[in-house]
């Protein structure tokens, strides 16, 4: 019996797959060296990235040069290297670039899990725990200096769509919103200072709740927002809002636990006809690209949670007492419910 043999272009795409782990350090390194930054306003020598590098001439000439290999710049003659497209989203100064993501992926708190990769794949549990001895927010709870690198990417991620978010969203519709696992407050405060109609609460473990609580008293918000400290699975927010809001909090949770939190929300509504709006990544159901399929296994691996498509949306919502009312999109969007 014979097997088809790969035609080149398929040969090179499984070895570039079967070596990824030599890539990422590839692109670490590159993080780390920060060259991209260097090479913004336009081509280098490899001398000159080297002085300012401070490293071995020859050995970043080399990692150049494979990273060249891949699309991250462009080698020249007499070995001048210049940005190319996908180099671009690693310069520090680009907003819409990956820089940060690139520099959380490459810490312990999302390699190690890793490590224990098929213990999720084959029980459908986080790794999370296997590797640090705990679940992720108890960890982070317990480790203050891995807390607060968690914290900048989250808040670098976060106020890098907020503002797009606060026109598309509609919130000049409602007086009130609850804030549901809301982290430091930052995104809340950015409603409250653009909507001055409204009046805000966020729920949050009390160690998180404390840092929201300094945050939106330090932005001038005391006197129109209350913060509380309790568990979404163990308490149901209070009554009385216009609209509960829940922002990258359902994809760390499992359904079970997902539909726990959905209908604490649900009693809380009643029949006072208030919203749930849920932010949250849209999984492409076909075969193309698509990061929120990588990003599922970040929340399997971590949390044991999980993206979801349209689909299982509306199952979840369904089974809540909920009826999805806007159309999303695919990726990262928002899905507005009415209760049912």
């Amino acid at each position: 019996m014979t097997h088809p043999i790969p035609d080149d272009l398929h040969a090179q795409h499984l070895i570039l797959l079967a070596c990824s782990n030599r890539l990422s350090q590839i692109v670490e390194a590159l993080v780390e060296l920060d060259v991209a930054t260097l090479l913004a306003d336009g081509p280098l020598p490899i001398a000159t990235l080297a002085e300012k590098t401070a490293t071995h001439e020859l050995s970043l000439y080399r990692l150049l040069r494979c990273a060249a290999a891949v699309g991250i710049f462009a080698e020249g003659p007499q070995q001048v290297f210049a940005l190319t497209p996908l180099a671009e989203g690693l310069v520090a100064t680009n907003p819409q670039g990956v820089l940060t993501l690139a520099q959380y992926n490459r810490s312990e708190l999302t390699n190690a899990p890793y490590r224990h990769f098929m213990h999720s794949i084959r029980t459908g549990e986080a790794a999370f725990p296997r590797a640090f001895g705990m679940p992720f927010l108890e960890y982070l709870h317990t480790h203050p200096e891995v807390d607060a690198g968690y914290d900048r990417f989250m808040s670098h991620w976060s106020r890098q769509f907020a503002e797009e978010e606060l026109r598309e969203w509609g919130f000049d519709r409602f007086s009130s919103i609850a804030d549901l696992g809301g982290g430091d407050g930052y995104f809340l405060s950015q409603v409250l200072a653009r909507f001055p109609q409204m009046r805000g609460h966020l729920i949050e473990l009390p160690w998180i709740a404390e840092k929201a609580q300094t945050l939106l008293t330090a932005e001038g918000f005391a006197d129109r927002v209350t913060v509380q400290h309790a568990d979404l699975l163990e308490q149901a927010p209070p009554a009385g809002f216009d609209v509960y809001f829940l922002k990258a909090v359902l994809h760390d949770l499992n359904d079970e636990d997902a539909r726990t939190v959905l209908g604490n929300v649900r009693a809380a509504i009643g029949d006072s006809g208030a919203r749930l709006q849920v932010v949250d990544s849209v999984l492409d159901p076909g075969n193309g690209w698509d990061h929120g399929k990588f990003l599922d296994l970040d929340m399997l691996v971590l949390h044991g949670g999980r993206e979801r498509t349209l689909d299982d949306w509306n199952t979840l919502f369904s089974d809540t007492g909920f009826r999805l009312v806007s159309t999303p999109i695919y990726h990262w969007t928002l899905l507005e419910c009415e209760a049912i």
